[in-house]
C-alpha cells in the first residue's frame, strides 16, 4: 500500500486517479479548492477520506496545502494533476499572477519544494506544452496582451520542464510528466476524443507500481508509453534557468538535493 497525495481531486482526472487507488487499497490524501468541494468529495467517495483544502491560485492557500499534507506524514507519491485551461481574463491572485500560471506551474513548484520528499512526483503535463514559449520572458503576462491558449501552452513546457528538473537535481525522486490527452473533463469538453479513463491509468502507473520503467522516474508519458518532449523539457540549461525563474516568482528556492 502506498500513500499518494493528489491535488485537484474533486472532478476530472484527479477524480479518476483517486477513485482507482483507493480501489486497489492505497492511502489517498485528496484536495480540494474550498470546503464545500471537499465535503462533497468526501459524500461522493462514499467512504472516508482524508481531504485538505486551499485554492492552488493563492500563494498562502498553497502554503496551507503543503502544511496540512506535511501533518498527515511522509507520502510515498504526490500526483501533481491540478490544472486550469481558459480564463476570458487575467485572473488575479495574492501575488498578482494570472490564475493559468498560478495553478498550472507556480503551484507545483511551491508544493514540490515545500511537501516533504516523496519517493515518486508525477505531473501531469499535456501535448500543448510542445507550443509552449522557451524564451522565459515575460511569463507572468504583465507586458503581453492575455493569450489563454498560449498562456495554458506555457504553463505546461514550465510543469513538464519542472518534472525533468526535479529528477535531475534529486535522482533518488522518481519524477515524470503525463500527458493524459484530451480527454472529455470540465476543462476538456464533452467533444474531447480520448478516453477518460485511460487519462488516468499512466499517473497511478508512475504513483504506485513497481514496473521498472515506473520507478526510473525522467520521462514524459502518453498512455503507458515514452513521448520525447519539447526540446527545451531536456535542456539542463534550460531546467535551471526556469528553476531560477520560478524561485524568483515565488520567493520559495528550488531545495539542494
Amino acid at each position: 500500500m502506498a500513500r499518494v497525495f493528489v491535488t485537484g481531486s474533486t472532478t476530472g482526472l484527479g477524480l479518476g486517479a483517486t477513485r482507482q487507488l483507493l480501489d486497489e487499497g492505497h492511502e489517498v490524501t485528496l484536495h480540494a479548492r474550498d470546503d464545500r468541494r471537499a465535503a462533497e468529495l468526501a459524500e461522493s467517495l462514499g467512504r472516508d477520506a482524508r481531504v485538505v483544502v486551499g485554492d492552488l491560485a493563492d500563494t498562502g492557500e498553497t502554503d496551507a496545502v503543503a502544511e496540512q499534507v506535511n501533518r498527515l506524514g511522509r507520502q510515498d507519491a504526490v500526483i501533481h494533476n491540478a490544472g486550469v485551461y481558459l480564463e476570458s481574463h487575467r485572473v488575479a491572485t495574492s501575488d498578482g499572477h494570472a490564475r493559468v500560471l498560478a495553478v498550472n506551474a507556480l503551484a507545483p513548484y511551491r508544493l514540490t519544494a515545500l511537501i516533504q520528499r516523496p519517493q515518486r512526483l508525477v505531473y501531469v503535463s499535456s501535448g500543448a506544452h510542445e507550443s509552449g514559449d522557451a524564451s522565459l520572458r515575460d511569463i507572468d503576462w504583465t507586458a503581453r496582451p492575455w493569450r489563454s491558449g498560449q498562456a495554458y501552452s506555457d504553463s505546461k513546457l514550465y510543469v513538464t520542464t519542472l518534472a525533468a528538473a526535479v529528477a535531475r537535481r534529486w535522482p533518488e525522486v522518481a519524477s515524470s510528466a503525463v500527458d493524459p490527452g484530451w480527454v472529455p473533463t470540465r476543462m476538456g469538453g464533452p467533444g474531447a476524443p480520448d478516453d477518460l479513463t485511460e487519462g488516468h491509468v499512466t499517473q497511478c502507473w508512475l504513483a504506485v507500481s513497481d514496473d521498472p520503467e515506473a520507478t526510473e522516474g525522467g520521462g514524459y508519458w502518453y498512455h503507458r508509453r515514452r513521448r520525447p518532449p519539447h526540446p527545451a523539457v531536456e535542456d539542463t540549461a534550460f531546467q535551471d534557468r526556469l528553476l531560477d525563474t520560478l524561485a524568483e516568482l515565488t520567493g520559495v528556492p528550488f531545495p539542494a538535493s
